[in-house]
């Protein structure tokens, strides 16, 4: 369900999560990771005696998270509720695009015969302690979600900052979109939800460039930038206190297709381009486009 490839549909989720814009943070700071980092996280990962416990109270918790399968035909309210807040994907889910797809770099081998060495194991279990910590911060308790995040917390204070983050080949357009969020004004919060519904309404052909836009990433070696600029854009929403209202009604559907758009814009046919990028400069006018 949560890949590198299907970005969006992660983003998605995690714009709706109160530990969104954390998890993503940590999914940001993986997908930068080198190898000279992997010791720096392994040796502050703790050991199965204080994680066990840890991972135990996890699963507790990842039991507790919304579901769709909570919704009842006599709570009408509760049931919008559950639709505006219950993630599409899981906890297994994230940890599985965290182990193979963000670290897919530290395994060699293929299949059963893929293996990771001790370093990069611990260093995974890490990164995977710190994401779950906050992509189930509603329903851990404190201490629960503190322990996990400590070493991860520990070790950024010992990483090198590293190279700014790569928005590949339309980087500064991009980077003029999420600009243009974070200091969104509440007009432009209403013509944002406007546009959002114009677009769901006349949502054909929408559903198909997003998919070109997702395989054009593929196709060009670009599916851990493209992730890169979803992450982004959940941290711009959460920074522009979008309403969750609005993040599920449409409005994350529409930024998350043109960020994507962006990201292939030079690959991609003009009425793609459009159908993913116009419902976006209605609402906030052409100039960040560039």
């Amino acid at each position: 369900m949560y890949s590198l490839v299907s970005a969006p549909v992660l983003g998605f989720d995690l714009t709706r999560l109160a530990g969104g814009s954390a998890t993503a943070e940590v999914v940001l700071r993986g997908l930068r990771l080198k190898q000279d980092d992997l010791s720096i996280l392994a040796e502050r990962l703790p050991d199965e005696g204080v994680r066990g416990p840890l991972w135990v109270e996890v699963e507790s918790a990842a039991r507790r998270m919304p579901s769709l399968k909570g919704m009842s035909k006599e709570d009408p309210a509760g049931s919008l509720a559950l639709v505006e807040r219950a993630p599409i994907g899981s906890v297994d889910a994230l940890l599985t695009c965290l182990r193979y797809d963000v670290m897919s770099w530290t395994w060699t081998g293929t299949g059963k015969d893929a293996q990771q060495t001790e370093t990069a194991a611990a260093a995974t279990g890490l990164l995977c302690d710190a994401a779950v910590a906050s992509y189930l911060r509603e329903v851990l308790d404190d201490q629960t979600r503190r322990m996990l995040g400590a070493g991860w917390v520990s070790a950024m204070r010992k990483l090198p900052t590293g190279a700014p983050i790569d928005l590949g080949p339309h980087h500064y357009t991009v980077s003029a979109l999420l600009d243009r969020l974070r200091s969104l004004r509440s007009k432009d919060m209403n013509r944002l939800s406007s546009s959002a519904e114009d677009a769901r309404r006349n949502a054909g052909g929408w559903s198909p460039a997003v998919h070109s836009a997702s395989w054009a990433a593929y196709l060009s070696d670009r599916v851990r930038t493209a992730a890169a600029a979803q992450m982004l854009l959940v941290q711009a929403v959460d920074t522009a206190d979008i309403p969750l209202a609005d993040r599920a009604g449409g409005v994350w559907n529409m930024l998350s297709g043109a960020v994507q758009a962006l990201v292939v814009r030079d690959l991609l046919d003009t009425a793609t381009a459009h159908r993913l990028l116009a419902p976006v400069v209605a609402a906030l006018g052409p100039a960040w486009l560039g």
